[in-house]
């Protein structure tokens, strides 16, 4: 199992300071954003994402994964066959979509999981193309396929070889999903696994309670680290695991002083 890093918050380095942070922190590659204010977005994505990953690769640095914009949901969409065609060019093979959300006082959700599905296929048939696999990360609030039961209304019965399951340790704690009955449901089509810790605890009362999220570095949290690196180990996985660190840090430089700290931590629950 790699670990890779999500590139989310390090939008202010270039390849080359992306080579220098991931030797600096213990990482084996990045799980890279294609997004608007990026170095690799959806506009320059030919030729700067074929650019970049060879920089990275040069530099000793995988990049198995792409994640796409938040609105990256549908086939027909004018940025997914070029973000899949450079894909391929740079041999990335997986990708993250966007999030479906859904309104539970306004929608139907059977209509939606058709709807969602309906797109799925047409994913499928681009991934198959380009030899890319499509992934659909779990993430709780009103997200389709917040957790892995839900995701799985969404993925079953597709080709497993270009349509995948991206779990996200922290947002199965705050959906109180355990981990061993998640992967249970999900496993055939594991691709990707995201490794946040979260506290989560209600907030409010008389009536008005909600369910409050706070990201906290792993091994501060609730998740059950040895059981997830054990479950993963037990089914056999040998994917990415993407480090999110979404916590924050009283300032940037203590953030990515942060980083070297957690990737130590996962290394040693590898051990």
């Amino acid at each position: 199992m790699e670990l890779i890093l999500f590139s989310k918050f390090l939008n202010d380095h270039d390849a080359e300071g992306l080579v220098e942070r991931g030797h600096q922190i213990g990482i084996d590659g990045y799980d890279l954003c294609v997004r608007p204010d990026h170095p690799v977005n959806p506009e320059n994505v030919g030729e700067a994402l074929p650019e970049v990953v060879h920089k990275l690769n040069s530099g000793g640095l995988s990049v198995p994964m792409v994640t796409g914009n938040f609105d990256l949901l549908y086939p027909d969409d004018s940025t997914a066959e070029p973000i899949l065609s450079a894909m391929d060019e740079a041999d990335v093979r997986l990708v993250k979509l966007g999030y479906f959300k859904f309104d539970p006082h306004g929608e139907d959700y059977w209509e939606k999981v058709s709807e969602i599905r309906a797109a799925l296929e047409g994913w499928q048939k681009l991934g198959e193309k380009y030899g890319v696999k499509i992934c659909y990360h779990t993430h709780s609030g009103l997200n389709m396929g917040l957790n892995c039961a839900a995701l799985m209304h969404l993925l079953r019965g597709f080709d497993p070889r270009y349509i995948g399951a991206y779990v996200d340790t922290g947002h199965m704690v705050a959906d109180g999903e355990p981990f061993p009955f998640g992967l249970a449901m999900v496993c055939r089509y594991l691709a990707i696994v995201a490794l946040k810790d979260y506290f989560v605890n209600l907030k409010g009362g008389n009536g008005d309670e909600r369910v409050k999220r706070e990201p906290r570095m792993a091994g501060e949290g609730m998740v059950d680290w040895p059981e997830v690196f054990g479950e993963l180990e037990r089914v056999g996985f040998d994917g990415p695991l993407s480090v999110h660190a979404e916590y924050e840090k009283p300032s940037r430089e203590d953030y990515l002083a942060s980083l070297k700290d957690e990737v130590a931590y996962f290394r040693a629950q590898l051990a």
